[in-house]
């Protein structure tokens, strides 16, 4: 008797429906075909385990299972429950009927109980889009897939509560509801508020305009200086995803089996801070078994890279495509992913090996070639491609001793949320840009025209401190973000010049020996 059940295989974040052929005939042989990994076809033993647990008998015939198209890869234990079924099904002991509705994806334990799988949220975007009534998943996927609207979600704990949905019996498992948004969203991260952090007034405001409109930021200064602090607070002002971002970020995490067990959705921004020692392909991603990398699990969110130069200059270069296209393509001999990556790149650094190089009052005590050596690490695409590069210097006694606490991190994130706001509202029409910093050089002409007095600043600056054409796009980007803040129509002067004073670190004019 053949058979049909439907499955899926993932691949980057994007899932595709898997065919699973099963056919019984006269033998005792047993086939798995259709390019499935060795865990794959090791699930025929934990199969034949779950049937004699739970009473099931397994076929005395040959049985042959496909599974289509065999050109995608299958990997992993979440086709056991599809495999099962279709063992079920091919032998009578499942009315097929109900099969064709519903994508069915779970690992199983020796007993039937149903494991979580990575990829729920995009196996379930699929399940619609291809016309499925729904799916069954093990019950700790079950809230996650329940987000996606227009599809029936089951979860199930074990073999036997499918085998009963299948069958229709009285006691079947009833659908997983579909939380509402605004239910799901988190309170704001209060690990560093901005009013425990002593001083700095112009750093603040920088990394205010950097979050209010999505921009690269690197901060350069002395140890003790705050940076740290400063970038890690950053999340406490970002504004909350909305729900098309948080369905992106979601099935990025989902996909690298991140979402803890039960979750529905992420509603808090990633702030990603890796070690230096990591390596490029941990960064992009990739690997023998494709999974997202950092850059891609700080989509919507920040990536923060502190102590900058001490990370390998092969893992930073890599980051420079990601950073114009807001995606990254993994290719490799047995695969091809595409995974998204607009983040927030925020790094700091310090001026030398030291440290105390224009420290205004402890001496420095690097030779100039060894200044420049340590400042080359960072080359001068990448740097180019911060479009906020500060100078940041030590706090003084008097703002450190101070018991006068500083804006709090919630009324600053209010102020970026209104600018966010009329950023949303003019790229409404534009799919994928939520903020000025994700601006192409298209929207960029539409939206961010200087008036004569304020191209006059951009042109002298860019004479002045020799930049490229590509930070003259940034500066502008920076100025509608600013005047977006003062909830101004147009880019006056005042933000021009604001946001040229944000390049003073550009690498052709700072530390320059």
């Amino acid at each position: 008797m053949l058979v049909k059940v439907f499955g899926a295989a993932v691949q980057g974040i994007d899932a595709y429906v898997v065919t699973i052929e099963a056919n019984t005939s006269r033998g005792i042989r047993f086939f798995l075909v259709g390019l499935p990994d060795i865990a794959v076809k090791e699930s025929h033993e934990r199969i034949v385990s779950v049937f004699n647990v739970n009473g099931y008998k397994f076929p005395s015939c040959q049985i042959i299972i496909n599974m289509a198209p065999a050109d995608i890869r299958k990997e992993g234990a979440s086709y056991d429950l599809p495999l099962a079924i279709g063992i079920m099904a091919a032998a009578g002991q499942i009315n097929t009927g109900s099969l064709s509705r519903y994508i069915i994806m779970g690992e199983m334990g020796l007993d039937g109980t149903l494991q979580p799988i990575k990829g729920a949220l995009s196996i379930a975007m699929k399940a619609r889009t291809e016309g499925f009534e729904g799916v069954i998943l093990p019950i700790q996927n079950a809230p996650e897939a329940a987000v996606i609207e227009g599809i029936d979600v089951y979860g199930a704990k074990n073999i036997r509560e499918v085998v009963d949905l299948l069958n229709d019996a009285p006691d079947k498992i009833g659908k997983t509801l579909k939380p509402g948004f605004e239910d799901t969203e988190s309170a704001v991260s209060q690990r560093c508020d901005f009013a425990d952090i002593k001083g700095q007034i112009a750093i603040k405001r920088a990394i205010e305009v950097a979050a209010a409109g999505g921009h690269n930021m690197i901060m350069i200064g002395p140890p003790g200086s705050g940076k740290s602090m400063i970038a890690k607070a950053l999340p406490s002002i970002l504004p909350p995803l909305t729900e098309d971002e948080s369905i992106e970020t979601t099935r990025i995490h989902s996909v690298a089996g991140f979402t803890g067990h039960g979750s529905t959705l992420i509603t808090e921004r990633p702030f990603r801070n890796p070690h230096h020692t990591i390596t490029g392909v941990a960064l992009t991603g990739g690997g023998s078994n494709a999974r997202p990398g950092e850059i891609s699990l700080a989509h919507n969110g920040v990536l923060y890279l502190d102590e900058l130069p001490e990370f390998a200059r092969s893992s930073l270069e890599v980051l420079r495509q990601p950073l114009e296209d807001r995606t990254i393509v993994i290719s490799r001999a047995k695969y091809r992913v595409e995974y998204p990556a607009s983040f927030m790149l925020v790094a700091s650094m310090n001026p030398c090996p030291c440290g105390y190089y224009n420290h205004p009052t402890k001496e420095c005590h690097c030779t100039p070639p060894l200044i420049e050596r340590y400042l080359r690490k960072i080359s001068g695409p990448l740097m180019d491609r911060f479009d906020l590069q500060c100078e940041i210097l030590p706090v003084g006694f008097e703002d450190i001793s101070s018991s006068q606490k500083g804006e709090s991190s919630l009324s600053i994130r209010e102020r970026v949320i209104k600018a966010r706001r009329i950023q949303a509202s003019r790229f409404v029409a534009e799919k994928g840009v939520y903020c000025n910093a994700q601006m192409s050089s298209r929207l960029l002409r539409r939206y961010a025209l200087a008036e004569p007095a304020g191209l006059r600043i951009l042109g002298e600056a860019m004479n002045r401190l020799n930049l490229s054409a590509r930070a003259y796009d940034r500066i502008l980007k920076v100025a509608r973000t600013i005047a977006d803040m003062e909830q101004s129509r147009t880019i006056e002067p005042s933000h021009i010049a604001e946001a040229v004073a944000y390049r003073s670190l550009d690498r052709g004019t700072w530390g320059h020996l």
